[in-house]
């Protein structure tokens, strides 16, 4: 058999990128189609009704419009900073929907409140007449075709790549063994064994190295003593990741190490204390910007009150813009110079800010998470690249089942692991979970090679206490709550989006936790507050328990110990307790996209003291691995 050439190999990519990106577009049109307004924000990809509440230009220079959301508010929602939306009105006779012409972008979101950018020439005065009137004013997410031109962009540039690129594109394909420095190891005190390797594995790299970090083993402090190690070397680095989360928990961290971090784009979390390393913030803080302000806002007004005739307005307006520009280069080489660590989404890499940067070395965090076309996105910028993440955890999305099988989910870290063991750390030691927890992953996804620390090993709640339960409902026949039966323990279908949901299940689960809570007693959860993770696969499952724990009185103390997600939605976090209800309940022993273990090994790794699930065992054991892990926790029962 043929080898195929690296060049070959991305060609291929590239073929399967475009057919993703008409699988998620022909998707996005039919939703839009046949999804009525009311389902789309249920979905959390739409706010309506919203109220306008003003426009401003920002320290960027974007027309900004602020809305609120008025309806809904405890809808969780998908909009986040960079996502492209559009305006849209629904007037209250026809209940047809205008769209209107151009759409934005978000700037950011804070509880019920979002920042959205327009383009220049978009109309204001219709969005703040539409509230006025016998309409009503919403937003929802438009298809993304930036992200899908970036990442294509890359791959060709990939494709044609000279010097360091081509480099780095014929090594990561081929065995060719990468190069390293060699130096005597270096200590660190405050890290164990298998994290010093990976740092000064870092540090010996040339060209690539890989941190693989399963379930609470400290990826991220080892990552950041790489990075702080590196700028001792270097005067400043690239710090990317594939979703703002982990841009910003990797910043914040690096931030309390007291590094100076450049943060391209807007946090997720919209707090002063992440709000103060954005390029938008320190730009907005920079001693020169009132001046830079105050020109703007003349040629604003020179724009609005030209005068017919006026020989002289465009050489006014041409020296006001050259001075504004001449101030921007300015403040932007100040910020750019200052900054240790720049730090973006990988395709927020793609930044007019960043045009003509090199980087020394990129750090990509999450990139097991990460299309491969993504990480090309800041590759060309670096001269070579750590990895950091875990393939075993949860893989990056893709949506076409053709293009998923001929290999587009096979992220680059996947194929340095495979193709450079060498330049692969794993670490060792996990700080998170009770050890029977951790030992059914350990010795399923890592051959057994992760320990835990001893400070961890034998941490439970209550003495005595099995870690690890799994409740079987096909043991229930019925569930009868509050003497209204709430029918079979089996699974209902609702729709392509959010696929299944299992009341009886989801009643049982809450019953669960209830008896669990009075085995540990009010005070003491209160006290120790003692958190808890509610997870399903199933975004309906997911909605049908938050209605259900909103509605339990017995749950009221306690509801902000208590969160419920998807498992994606629990990704790089932690709960001292963690209950899972499956759904599955079928007699053909159907479980859909539970087959992906590395989302299971996801969610039965968020527990540091106690797991329970709930599942159908006959249905759920037919699977090797549910199989498996049905017999472990029987055996620890037993």
């Amino acid at each position: 058999m043929t080898q195929t050439s690296p060049i070959q190999a991305l060609q291929q990519q590239r073929l399967l990128l475009q057919l993703e990106y008409e699988t998620e577009k022909e998707t996005f049109r039919q939703q839009t189609q046949q999804t009525g307004m009311e389902r789309k924000v249920k979905r959390g990809d739409a706010w309506w009704p919203i109220k306008y509440s003003k426009s401003y230009y920002n320290s960027l220079n974007q027309l900004a419009i602020e809305v609120v959301r008025t309806a809904d508010t405890d809808i969780e929602h998908n909009f986040e900073f960079g996502k492209p939306v559009s305006f849209f009105r629904i007037d209250s006779g026809e209940k047809t929907i205008h769209h209107f012409r151009l759409t934005g972008i978000v700037s950011y979101v804070d509880g019920d409140r979002m920042v959205i950018t327009v383009p220049d020439g978009f109309s204001v005065v219709e969005l703040q007449s539409t509230t006025t009137t016998d309409s009503s004013l919403g937003v929802q997410l438009s298809f993304d075709e930036t992200s899908y031109r970036l990442m294509m962009e890359a791959l060709d540039r990939a494709i044609r790549g000279k010097g360091r690129l081509g480099y780095l594109r014929d090594l990561f394909y081929s065995r060719q063994k990468p190069e390293t420095f060699v130096f005597p190891p270096m200590h660190f005190p405050y890290l164990n064994q298998t994290q010093e390797n990976a740092v000064n594995m870092v540090l010996r790299a040339k060209d690539v190295a890989i941190v693989h970090g399963p379930p609470g083993t400290g990826k991220t402090t080892t990552l950041v003593e790489a990075i702080r190690e590196t700028l001792m070397r270097e005067n400043q680095v690239l710090v990317c990741a594939q979703s703002n989360m982990a841009v910003d928990w990797i910043s914040e961290k690096l931030v309390d190490r007291g590094i100076n971090v450049l943060r391209i784009g807007n946090p997720t979390r919209v707090n002063d204390k992440m709000l103060s390393f954005t390029y938008e913030r320190r730009f907005e803080a920079h001693p020169d910007y009132p001046h830079l302000w105050a020109i703007r806002k003349a040629i604003r007004d020179l724009r609005s009150h030209r005068k017919r005739g006026d020989e002289k307005y465009h050489q006014k307006l041409e020296s006001l813009k050259s001075r504004a520009t001449e101030l921007e280069i300015r403040i932007n080489n100040d910020l750019f110079g200052e900054a240790r660590v720049i730090a973006s989404t990988l395709v927020g890499a793609a930044n007019r800010l960043l045009d003509g940067q090199k980087f020394g070395t990129l750090f990509i965090d999450e990139a097991a998470q990460a299309l491969e076309a993504a990480c090309w996105i800041p590759l060309r910028r670096a001269s070579r690249v750590v990895l950091a993440g875990d393939h075993c955890q949860l893989p990056p999305t893709v949506k076409s089942i053709a293009a998923l099988k001929a290999g587009l989910g096979k992220t680059l870290m996947e194929r340095i692991v495979e193709m450079h063991p060498e330049a692969v750390t794993l670490l060792k030691i996990q700080y998170r979970m009770n050890d029977d927890i951790m030992r059914f992953s350990s010795n399923y996804f890592y051959g057994g090679q992760v320990e835990s620390a001893p400070e961890v090993k034998f941490r439970n709640i209550l003495d005595m206490d099995i870690p690890m339960t799994w409740i079987d409902t096909s043991e229930f026949t019925d569930l009868v709550s509050d003497s209204s039966p709430v029918g079979t323990f089996k699974e209902e279908f609702v729709g392509e989006s959010f696929g299944r949901i299992n009341k009886a299940e989801a009643e049982l689960t809450l019953l669960a936790l209830q008896n669990y809570f009075e085995k540990i007693g009010k005070q003491r959860l209160l006290d120790e507050r003692i958190d808890v993770g509610i997870i399903s696969p199933y975004r309906a499952q997911v909605q049908y328990l938050r209605r259900l724990l909103m509605k339990r009185e017995y749950f009221k103390p306690f509801r902000r110990l208590i969160s419920v997600n998807t498992v994606d939605g629990f990704q790089g976090q932690e709960r001292d307790i963690i209950v899972i209800s499956l759904v599955r309940s079928n007699d053909e022993g159907q479980i859909g996209f539970l087959r992906d273990l590395r989302r299971m090994n996801v969610a039965i790794t968020r527990a540091r003291m106690k797991l329970i699930i709930l599942g159908n065992a006959p249905t759920m054991t037919r699977h090797p691995f549910y199989h498996q892990l049905w017999q472990y926790i029987d055996n620890l029962s037993g």
